[in-house]
C-alpha cells in the first residue's frame, strides 16, 4: 500500500500542487494545504486508489481549503516576481499570470473553489456540487458570478490575453 501511495504522489504532485495553488495564490500555502490533505488522505488510501484518485484528492484540496480558510491567518503574504523569458515581451506572461493570480484572489473563496474545481479538475458541474456538498444551482451561480467579475477586471482586459491565448 505504501509503495503506491508513494508512486502516485510522486507522479501527481505537480498536478495537485497546480490545483492547490488555484486555491491558495501562494505556492507555500498550497504545499501546505497539499501535505495536508496527503497526510488525511494516506490512512484511506485503499479506499480512494481504487476510484478516481485525482478527483478525490481535488475534492478534498477544496472542502479542506475552505474549512482551512476560516483557522489561518490571512495577512501579509510575501510574493516573488521573477520575469520568465518568452516571445516578444519576456514580461507579457508574468505581467498575465500576477494579474490573473491576484484578480483570482479578489474572489470570494466559494467562487475560486468553484472554479478551479470546474475548470482546472475539469470537474462537471454535478460532480463539482458533490464535492462541496451545495446545489448544482449554486455551482452554476458561483461560476457565473466568477466569470462575469473577471472579465469585468480592467487590469485583466488590458494584458492581451486573446493574443497570448493564440
Amino acid at each position: 500500500m505504501d509503495e503506491d501511495f508513494v508512486a502516485y504522489v510522486s507522479a501527481a504532485w505537480p498536478r495537485l500542487l497546480r490545483s492547490a495553488w488555484l486555491l491558495t495564490c501562494d505556492w507555500h500555502r498550497a504545499e501546505d494545504l497539499l501535505q495536508t490533505v496527503l497526510a488525511k488522505a494516506h490512512g484511506r488510501w485503499s479506499r480512494i486508489s481504487g476510484g478516481s484518485p485525482d478527483a478525490y484528492l481535488r475534492s478534498m484540496l477544496a472542502t479542506t481549503y475552505l474549512n482551512w480558510w476560516r483557522r489561518r491567518w490571512r495577512g501579509e503574504i510575501p510574493a516573488s516576481t521573477l520575469p520568465e523569458p518568452g516571445g516578444d515581451n519576456p514580461y507579457g506572461r508574468v505581467d498575465l499570470r500576477l494579474s490573473l493570480a491576484a484578480a483570482l484572489a479578489r474572489l470570494p473563496r466559494q467562487q475560486r473553489t468553484v472554479l478551479m474545481l470546474r475548470f482546472h479538475a475539469d470537474l462537471t458541474e454535478a460532480r463539482t456540487a458533490e464535492a462541496l456538498n451545495i446545489g448544482v444551482g449554486t455551482v452554476k451561480s458561483y461560476t457565473a458570478r466568477a466569470l462575469a467579475t473577471l472579465r469585468a477586471d480592467p487590469t485583466l482586459r488590458g494584458l492581451g490575453i486573446e493574443e497570448m491565448s493564440e
